[in-house]
């Protein structure tokens, strides 16, 4: 490590919170400031590359304030390479988002998230004027107006030219191609809403447009979007996902959630042998070619929480290869979630065994998965998930897709002696 960034390492990891909370205006100042030293302390984005790889060797733990910043600059030095004219679109959905999108001392659970996502970008792109931006945030039906606080809020703190506000209700009511076969807001679980907002962004047809969904939430921080433009722009890549499991990843994630999460890799894992690469498809952080999003949103068979996984399967179908995985920081943003209680797992494990049979040619194995998910009920997934075997809860996610220790057999016997 260059001695003087190892110095501001040793600096930053001596003033860093012991727990970053992205929701805290002081911490995310913080991780700003400390990402716009080091910007300025490196020569390059191989130094901070080189930077973040020393941050995971040997035993010594970081704080994650040290990591996100690294992030933070490494994205903000390769939006610095971006040298034409380019765009980038940021949608993300709202239901019930109208705590949350409130001011903290407006309510315990605000994040205020929507003008410290304009912030973010501003900072990330403060200097490159030849770069364009704007956000498109879809209201999901929701039934507490978040979409109507939401452009109050644009309109009160005068950010009209860098965000708008979607209704998926009203795109129903007019018919709009993308929109289809919804009749009503309630078949839409954010998937019916991203789509929407992804389809309305790529309308803007120009060069070099980058299309990229992220979560209502600030468990993202948007000043990593660099990191998900350079390879769609500059390396060629149709997508750049997000991930939170890759070796360089930094991931806070709470309660069963994570195993929970393993389960549902390994099963899905099962029948769409064609994403094996892919480890992480739910990190609410993806980005898309502006003319590969216009043509895998319109037609789909799934408008809610997996509606990721089709996106990304048509992706991959169309160009092999074209996805790369990207590390990013995440920290989880449990609080006033809107899907922490709804247990969307076994739900997607179904609308999954759809694309498996709609997209791709059958094969034996993934027939004997997708004929037990069909199996499952509420009742008896929740008996799975308090049984998982150690072969899966124990093991790296990574390895998922070329070893398969159990089988389909195995799980039902687990069930057997529940």
């Amino acid at each position: 490590m260059d001695r003087d960034l190892n110095r501001l390492v040793h600096e930053l990891t001596e003033r860093a919170p012991a727990e970053l909370d992205l929701t805290n205006g002081r911490h995310l100042d913080l991780a700003t400031s400390a990402a716009e030293t080091l910007f300025g302390e490196a020569s390059s984005h191989d130094e901070l590359a080189n930077l973040e790889a020393t941050l995971f060797e040997g035993d010594r733990q970081f704080p994650l304030l040290v990591h996100l910043a690294v992030k933070l600059a490494h994205s903000k030095r390769l939006v610095g390479r971006l040298v034409e004219p380019a765009r980038l679109s940021v949608v993300f959905a709202m239901y019930k988002e109208n705590k949350r999108i409130l001011e903290p001392e407006a309510h315990p659970h605000g994040e205020d998230f929507l003008r410290r996502k304009v912030a973010q970008l501003e900072w990330l792109f403060e200097g490159s004027s030849h770069i364009a931006w704007r956000i498109f945030a879809v209201d999901d039906g929701c039934p507490e107006a978040s979409g109507r606080i939401a452009r109050e809020i644009i309109d009160r703190s005068g950010l009209e030219e860098r965000s708008e506000v979607l209704f998926l209700e009203e795109a129903i009511r007019r018919g709009e191609p993308v929109t289809r076969p919804l009749e009503r807001t309630s078949e839409s679980q954010k998937g019916g809403s991203i789509q929407l907002g992804m389809w309305q962004a790529a309308r803007q047809r120009e060069a070099n447009h980058v299309v990229l969904f992220t979560d209502a939430d600030l468990s993202t921080h948007l000043g990593q979007a660099g990191l998900l433009m350079f390879p769609i722009l500059v390396e060629g890549s149709d997508a750049a996902i997000g991930s939170r499991r890759e070796p360089t990843s930094v991931a806070i994630k709470k309660g069963k959630r994570n195993v929970r999460g393993k389960l549902f890799i390994y099963l899905w894992k099962r029948l769409l042998p064609e994403l094996n690469h892919v480890v992480d498809t739910q990190c609410g952080f993806k980005a898309f070619r502006a003319d590969v999003a216009r043509r895998i949103v319109v037609d789909t068979l799934e408008k809610k929480f997996a509606f990721d996984i089709e996106l990304l399967l048509r992706t991959e179908l169309a160009r092999p290869g074209s996805i790369v995985k990207v590390p990013i920081a995440w920290i989880d943003s449990e609080a006033a979630s809107t899907t922490t209680d709804l247990e969307p797992y076994l739900p997607m494990l179904r609308s999954i065994v759809g694309f498996y049979r709609h997209y791709l040619p059958a094969n034996p194995n993934s027939d004997t998965f997708a004929a037990f998910i069909e199996g499952l009920d509420d009742d008896s997934w929740h008996r799975l998930v308090d049984s998982i075997p150690p072969e899966i809860a124990a093991a790296d996610p990574a390895h998922f897709g070329d070893h398969a220790p159990i089988t389909a057999s195995d799980l039902r016997a687990i069930l057997a002696k529940g």
